[in-house]
């Protein structure tokens, strides 16, 4: 690779297996963080990585300002380029961390975008149910709206995560943690029926093998795990059928989840729990958006308001 010094490439190699193996990062956030510091090092051309200053990485700092990224983008560049030198340090490459005392922008504060539950069902009954994929994909939009799972957790779960008798599902989120998450008795029914008939024919022309603990519960037409991808356009084309005017992904969906618990009442603890949040802080934002339709309601019925 033109531009990039050999010892910093084998750095990378060797940070790639770190975050993966040992740190756990998802392989969407480790090929974001390696991507970042790759561009760094082309940056760097022949320098070494393990000759960089604080003062060399500033420089890249206001180099990258004239692409205009985004402040969540230059805020990740920089907690890789910090993890990367923490990583060299541990391995006695550097003996500083030349990205430590950089500041990252402060990241703006969105509130996350959810749907009413008359909206969720508007999506949900405009799933078309005559094809064995299209049975699919209403389980699958039952399980995100009645779990508040992950896309990249339903996308992963196997016959041996089933606890269907409890209405427990078993799911591993970010980092490979592991968490049990309950399921309504109407999910639980979608899903039992596209077991049991759509399933087996959702592959068209494809023999199916009977199904075993690590079989992939959602397949696509050739019979492999369904790709998070996929669930992303099924989603998308529905929204587009019924002109529903709000982005909506299945990260929504979580978010829809986590908000009507809290507004119902459930316990901020028990809300983390079932979303697999490793800091409840991540959690509290929900009781924000919360408040926001709380004011929102006020303001729309109260006379005075």
């Amino acid at each position: 690779m033109m531009g990039l010094n050999v010892n910093s490439k084998h750095d990378l190699e060797d940070f790639k297996t770190y975050i993966l193996v040992e740190k756990n990062f998802s392989k969407h956030t480790a090929k974001a963080y390696c991507s970042d510091v790759l561009s760094f090092l082309i940056w760097m051309d022949e320098t070494s990585c393990e000759e960089v200053t604080f003062s060399k990485v500033r420089d890249y700092l206001h180099f990258i300002q004239k692409f205009n990224y985004k402040k969540t983008t230059i805020a990740r560049k920089i907690a890789s380029l910090r993890t990367f030198y923490k990583f060299l340090y541990r391995e006695k490459k550097v003996t500083s961390n030349p990205a430590m005392n950089l500041i990252s922008p402060k990241r703006p504060k969105s509130l996350p975008k959810f749907l009413t539950p008359d909206e969720v069902e508007k999506i949900l009954n405009n799933v078309k149910i005559d094809t064995p994929a299209g049975f699919r994909n209403r389980a699958i939009l039952e399980l995100l709206w009645a779990t508040g799972m992950r896309v990249s957790e339903l996308s992963g779960l196997n016959f041996g995560d089933l606890n269907l008798e409890n209405n427990e599902i078993r799911v591993f989120g970010k980092g490979s943690k592991e968490r049990i998450i309950l399921v309504t008795d109407r999910a639980k029914n979608f899903l039992e029926r596209y077991i049991q008939t759509a399933r087996s024919l959702v592959a068209k022309g494809y023999r199916i093998e009977e199904p075993n603990e690590n079989s992939p519960i959602f397949i696509n037409n050739t019979g492999y795990r369904l790709q998070t991808k996929t669930i992303r356009n099924v989603i998308n084309d529905i929204v587009d059928k019924i002109e529903l005017p709000k982005k909506v992904t299945p990260h929504v969906f979580r978010h829809s989840f986590a908000t009507h618990l809290i507004e119902n009442g459930a316990d901020l603890r028990i809300v983390q729990e079932l979303l697999g949040h490793a800091s409840i802080s991540n959690t509290q934002i929900y009781t924000h958006v919360s408040m926001q339709h709380m004011k929102e309601v006020y303001n729309e019925s109260h006379p005075r308001a």
